[in-house]
């Protein structure tokens, strides 16, 4: 069945009453205790041994100056500040196809410290994400920033990257803002799903990944 067909299928009463639960859901879940986040006030740093062990830090954010909503991800990855630099501005790589969130990744153009990319993502699919990527070395930071966001449903989405070395390791942070219909309820939704999976899994994967390819990257 269609979304239209679905749609009118249903009757206005009905209609009523299912967006005063998804606000209702929504509110609810915006009050209820958070045990997946590791801190809730981005002022209180992550745990360096927590870290060690592979647990990623999750901050909710509201954006000062514009609407929507923000997160901030903290996590360890094992490689070196070096390897692992490499290894993020590979933009014509083959391995983000091993991440079960992506179907698509190309490189569209690179020139000096820019680089345009495009992926599919399983959430969208069909629909071409493009991202430019700025670089900057000396300070080991990836500013990122969505093109299209009116093709992908979104107002905008942007952030940026900063790594910083821990010892032999890497610590990773990414910061990011955005503003769709149902931001909140995504950011809220504790289970599958949610932005809090998405993100778990994000970290996960990078953490493993790039340990299976460091050789790549030495």
């Amino acid at each position: 069945m269609t979304l239209n067909r679905l749609l009118n299928s249903v009757s206005f009463p009905a209609l009523g009453i299912l967006a005063v639960s998804c606000a209702m859901l929504t509110l609810l879940l915006y009050l209820l205790p958070d045990p997946v986040l590791a801190q809730t006030s981005p002022e209180i740093k992550p745990d360096i041994d927590q870290l060690k062990h592979g647990i990623a830090y999750i901050y909710k954010l509201d954006p000062v100056d514009t609407a929507g909503k923000g997160y901030k991800l903290v996590y360890m990855v094992a490689p070196p500040l070096a390897a692992y630099w490499k290894f993020k501005t590979d933009f014509e790589n083959d391995f983000l196809l091993t991440n079960k969130l992506i179907t698509e990744h190309r490189l569209v153009a690179h020139k000096n410290n820019v680089a345009i990319t495009e992926s599919i993502y399983t959430t969208k699919p069909g629909v071409r994400f493009r991202w430019r990527t700025i670089s900057f070395p000396d300070i080991h930071r990836l500013n990122f920033e969505l093109q299209n966001p009116k093709e992908c449903g979104q107002k905008f989405h942007f952030g940026h990257i900063q790594l910083e070395a821990a010892g032999d390791h890497t610590i990773v942070t990414q910061t990011a803002y955005f503003d769709f219909f149902g931001a909140t309820l995504w950011m809220n939704y504790p289970w599958y799903g949610g932005m809090r999976h998405y993100l778990n899994y994000t970290a996960r994967w990078e953490q493993e990944t790039i340990t299976r390819l460091i050789d790549r990257y030495k």
